[in-house]
């Protein structure tokens, strides 16, 4: 009898042992699906995406569930999602004021002011949109989507401009968008992270850093040969002619480049440019449907283009007003106007102390906008017939130069305080205080520098000949 009841015992201990192991083994299984989706989306998740989110807010499913209509519910739940779910929607209603100041004809700076307001969180919300999208298309199509629509105000705005001709507010505007990332962005997160954990050493990785450095000093190169080729064969037109093939010629290879580093970043190394944020976060679900959010894109897309006319005709207005030079306002305003949301919420990361994301923020849309929309800018002049080169002028070429090398020097070592934030800060402030007393006339300044520089040069050798 003892026998019998030690063998009915030990059964039972074993089927509990058994159903404990099963149950272990089913939980290790679904943390390895959980880990395999949260790792498959993270693929199309961007710094950026995670960088604009930090200005996104929840919206309360309440006041839409108890409308009747399924259809109507579901407009107002997208309305709702789309419009109410940013901190940045009080600046909406900056779009029909400056739709209305240029239909009643109300100051030109005026119009030009509203419309700079509203392309604010219109730029947020393509970044929100695209990445609906992206739970829907896959890891790889969403992160093309991100990596082309990242800056999308500044290819519209870029494009209105060769439309009307205002070459140089195309480069000086996309210039404007590297210096800022690189200095103001990035200044201002190590500053303010830097002052949030002075106790802590902040490290970052250094792999991505370096990646985007040898990008923007690949882009760097491409904007020194045709100035340096100009100044070395000096005024003709022929130079302006091989100017113009080289950049072409440049801006190709600029592209190939670019989609090399879409490849790596999307494929082969992917794990270079993930964040820890994504691991600290539960699985993220879609709000809107696709088509629904392919929609709101397009007509978000629509304003965006016509708010990038407004800011295109009038900024030359804006500047007469404002006693302000059309270089300042396309190097400093729209930059940072554009880019408002990734910028607060590049410094919202930093001051959590997760720097990877806020470099992936700063590096990755200069980087972008280098090797991606100045090319396609390009390009497309090409197709228009408009003779747009990569030669940026003297001056604004050589503050991209320190820009790109002393970024690249601050990021050598891996670590971050908050006086490399300073540094980077006032590099930002004297660059910008420059342009603001540069009152240059855009359209003489190539012409004006290489004069003098000609005349430079011909009075110092006529001095050592005659000495």
């Amino acid at each position: 009898m003892g026998s019998q009841e030690n063998f009915i015992i030990n059964n039972i201990e074993n089927g509990i042992d058994d159903h404990r192991k099963g149950l272990l083994s089913g939980t290790n299984n679904m943390n390895g699906v959980d880990q395999n989706n949260k790792e498959q989306w993270s693929v199309g998740k961007t710094p950026q995406n995670l960088s604009s989110s930090m200005v996104r807010k929840n919206s309360d499913p309440i006041i839409v569930s108890n409308v009747r209509f399924q259809m109507l519910r579901n407009f107002l739940n997208n309305l709702q999602e789309v419009i109410l779910g940013t901190k940045l929607a009080v600046l909406f209603p900056a779009i029909p004021l400056a739709i209305a100041a240029d239909f009643y004809h109300f100051g030109r700076p005026w119009v030009f002011a509203l419309s700079l307001l509203g392309l604010t969180p219109l730029a947020e919300r393509v970044s929100f949109l695209t990445e609906q999208i992206a739970y829907f298309t896959g890891p790889t199509v969403g992160g093309l989507l991100n990596a082309t629509c990242g800056n999308a105000t500044e290819m519209i705005i870029a494009l209105f401009a060769l439309h009307e001709n205002k070459i140089d507010v195309v480069k000086y505007s996309l210039l404007g968008s590297i210096l800022s990332n690189l200095l103001l962005v990035l200044g201002t997160s190590l500053l303010c992270g830097g002052l949030a954990n002075i106790k802590k050493e902040q490290r970052y990785d250094r792999k991505q850093a370096d990646v985007n450095s040898l990008l923007l000093l690949l882009g760097l190169l491409c904007h020194m040969l045709p100035l340096m080729f100009r100044y070395a064969s000096g005024v003709g037109d022929s130079y302006a002619t091989s100017t113009l093939q080289l950049s072409r010629t440049s801006s190709i290879f600029m592209l190939i480049a670019y989609v090399a580093y879409i490849f790596f970043q999307l494929k082969t190394h992917r794990q270079v440019f993930g964040s820890e944020e994504e691991d600290d976060e539960d699985e993220e679900k879609a709000v809107i449907g696709c088509w629904s959010a392919f929609g709101w894109l397009a007509g978000m897309t629509i304003i965006i283009a016509l708010l990038s006319e407004y800011v295109v005709g009038t900024i030359e207005a804006a500047s007469n007003s404002w006693g302000i030079s059309v270089t300042f306002i396309s190097i400093i305003l729209l930059p940072i106007v554009g880019n408002a949301a990734e910028h607060a919420g590049s410094i919202i990361f930093a001051l959590k102390n997760k720097l990877d994301i806020s470099l992936g923020v700063s590096l990755g849309s200069a980087s972008q906008i280098s090797m991606f929309v100045v090319p396609l800018s390009v390009i497309v002049a090409w197709i228009m017939g408009i003779e747009m080169d990569l030669d940026f002028s003297l001056l604004e070429t050589g503050s991209l130069a320190f820009t790109i090398i002393i970024t690249a020097f601050t990021l050598q070592d891996g670590t971050s305080h908050y006086l490399k934030g300073v540094i980077l800060f006032l590099c930002y402030i004297i660059i910008a205080a420059c342009f603001f007393v540069d009152k240059t006339p855009m359209n003489d300044s190539k012409g004006s520098n290489l004069k003098n520089v000609l005349e430079l040069s011909s009075n110092y050798y006529a001095g050592v000949l005659f000495a």
